[in-house]
């Protein structure tokens, strides 16, 4: 299952720094893509407000 960024990302970047297949692209908020996603959890383990989490 792919992770998703909820609203309490402050669009810090640290997320899309530590994915290994570059699915996470910049925007209002940082927005993953759920087909390059592998449901890693590196975006979480990185992020310092827990943004990120399994849909």
């Amino acid at each position: 299952m792919a992770y998703k960024i909820s609203d309490e990302c402050i669009a810090c970047g640290a997320c899309a720094a530590g994915c290994p297949v570059d699915a996470i692209t910049e925007g209002e908020k940082y927005v993953i893509d759920p087909d390059k996603c592998i449901s890693c959890g590196a975006c979480a383990e990185n992020c310092p407000v827990g943004a990120p989490s399994e849909e």
